[in-house]
């Protein structure tokens, strides 16, 4: 159903499997794991600028709140009249609310999409979404972009004992699905639920250090405040979500996640965190660049010292 989003993931992963098999060894599980690190930051890589353009598109909007909130109010009983005025300043003030979105809207996707490669390394499980593959069939079997020789590769490779498909949850019968079945669930454990404790942890801090921001912005006056309390409502749900669901969420589902899958997660996190710096320096060095142009346009229209203002009213009387 989504082979446009499964093939371009497992492409990316593959073309960085190749090359760093150069120089180290494919069957290695770092190998494997580097690769899945190399996909998050090539992904991410391309959203740099949407998510500048995001940035700026929620200022733009935080600046519009006082007009707003005008036209809300002196179109308060014809509702379609109220949003071709608001679309209208948007597009005067080339915002694009939409735009905004899709960082979160790509990320998803391949999120879903590796979560899906990864889970198809092993096919021989007979639950929801498995094939129910014997053990050699599935060795023989291309994964995607993958030849039989990858997946051969793949499901052999370790990282500290386990294989990178692996997750706490896995039915042991899945087990014989790997060469050899040397681990246990313990061994899985260990290795994942640090990773998921990180990827946890990691998620509520940069979640936080964007609600900070935002808090510290309101409070300096250099963002508006919501125009009403429903609003102020709405934003105080979205940051305790950010800031508490979502890790919640990760580890009470950590336990479905392969270890690959946490591997993207964690660097996910950490490109994620210096991309923030990056942009939120950027953003702050645009604004003051924005407020020292007003200044000094302000300055140059000003009257010089000793010189009367040019007042065209009485100019115009003095004619007459």
């Amino acid at each position: 159903m989504l082979n446009f989003v499964y093939w371009p993931i497992s492409a990316i992963l593959w073309f960085w499997h190749k090359l760093l098999s150069y120089v180290l060894d494919p069957g290695w599980g770092i190998t494997w794991v580097l690769s899945i690190v190399l996909l998050t930051f090539t992904i991410r890589v391309f959203l740099v600028k949407p998510s500048l353009n995001q940035m700026r598109s929620s200022r733009k909007m935080s600046e519009l709140q006082p007009r707003m909130a005008e036209i809300r109010s002196k179109y308060k009983n014809d509702q379609q009249k109220q949003m071709e005025e608001i679309r209208k300043v948007q597009k005067e003030m080339g915002v694009n609310p939409i735009a905004g979105c899709l960082p979160l809207l790509v990320q998803m996707p391949v999120f879903l999409g590796l979560f899906h490669v990864l889970r198809s390394f092993n096919r021989t499980g007979t639950g929801s979404g498995q094939l129910g593959l014997s053990v050699e069939q599935n060795r023989n079997t291309a994964n995607y972009i993958f030849s039989p020789t990858d997946v051969q590769s793949f499901l052999d490779a370790r990282l500290f004992g386990v294989p990178l498909s692996s997750y706490i949850s896995m039915p042991e019968s899945m087990y014989q699905g790997f060469s050899g079945s040397e681990f246990t669930r313990t061994d899985i454990m260990i290795v994942a639920i640090p990773l998921i404790l990180i990827t946890a942890t990691a998620t509520h801090f940069v979640a936080r250090m964007g609600v900070n921001r935002q808090k510290a912005r309101l409070a300096s006056g250099k963002q508006s405040a919501p125009a009403n309390d429903q609003m102020q409502m709405q934003m105080d749900m979205m940051n305790r979500m950010m800031v508490w669901f979502m890790p919640l969420t990760i580890l009470f589902t950590g336990a479905f996640w392969h270890i690959g899958l946490l591997f993207y997660m964690v660097s996910n996190n950490i490109w994620t965190f210096f991309q923030q710096r990056f942009i939120f320096n950027k953003m702050d060095a645009e604004e003051e660049a924005e407020i020292q142009a007003k200044k000094d346009a302000q300055r140059a229209s000003a009257p010089k010292p000793g010189v009367k203002p040019n007042n065209p009213k009485k100019n115009k009387k003095r004619r007459s």
